[in-house]
């Protein structure tokens, strides 16, 4: 059995003149953390618009756990068991952090309208099933304190995080993380590190992350892509990606930069 759970092969985007993306290929294997890098502008968030479904490819085709998904419209991609979160926070602001987290899992429900209005017994069984799974991940995400409150009077930091488990909510074989450290100091960046550790080694889920913040990167990733100008500029492990000069040159900066960055997260 293949351990191929995302394909992406010759991913072409263009907006009227722009080429945004030009002939990216990449696969994700089952269970890593695979990370792009890149300068601004280098087509990073593209890449994950094309695999939400939110653009579609100019030329090129993907694959997700086998099955072409080049045609899936944007509302289905989660019932196929992708989920994403965003570099600006999406979340229901006059909502609890429990009632968000529950809206994670309306693809997976199988009761009807008339049920789910009456509260029959297929509806009474989906809520106690997403309220425990909704448990469990505040629990796996120290989120316990805040589960009753409005997520419009959390701090920046936790709104993150909440965002993150709703996602997980949705018991996704692949993960999509935007910019995870986004407006995080030290201390959160290191918990988001650690979080995302346990997602992929204890739930099993697979992590494809656009990422700038590198002590991060080198400390989740398996492997590493490295953008530029909406190509593919290196590929491999991220020592090796740090180490390409084209990749110093594109997003790293100085010889001295990099061997500052080793020193640092080594």
């Amino acid at each position: 059995m293949s351990d191929m759970l995302l394909s992406a092969r010759d991913l072409s985007v263009r907006f009227g003149g722009v080429l945004a993306v030009n002939k990216v290929s990449f696969d994700v294997h089952k269970g890593e953390v695979f990370t792009l890098i890149g300068p601004n502008g280098a087509g990073k968030t593209t890449v994950f618009n094309l695999i939400s479904r939110i653009y579609m490819p100019t030329t090129g085709t993907l694959a997700f756990d086998g099955h072409p998904i080049d045609r899936t419209p944007a509302h289905g991609i989660a019932a196929l068991g992708i989920a994403r979160t965003f570099q600006n926070i999406e979340l229901f602001e006059h909502a609890t952090v429990l009632q968000n987290l529950l809206i994670g899992f309306h693809t997976h429900r199988r009761s009807g309208f008339w049920s789910d209005l009456l509260f029959a017994p297929a509806a009474r069984r989906n809520e106690i099933a997403a309220r425990r799974k909704a448990e469990e991940v505040i629990e796996l995400l120290r989120l316990m304190r805040y589960r009753d409150q409005r997520v419009a009077g959390l701090p920046y930091g936790v709104r993150k995080v909440v965002e993150l488990a709703r996602a997980l909510c949705s018991a996704p074989k692949l993960l999509l993380l935007d910019e995870p450290s986004s407006g995080l100091n030290a201390e959160e960046t290191e918990d988001m590190a650690w979080w995302i550790q346990d997602i992929q080694r204890e739930l099993g889920i697979t992590v494809l992350m656009v990422e700038h913040d590198m002590s991060l990167v080198s400390r989740v990733s398996d492997r590493v892509l490295a953008m530029n100008q909406g190509e593919v500029l290196a590929l491999g492990t991220p020592a090796e990606v740090q180490a390409h000069p084209g990749v110093i040159e594109a997003y790293l900066g100085t010889i001295d930069d990099v061997s500052s960055l080793r020193r640092e997260t080594a």
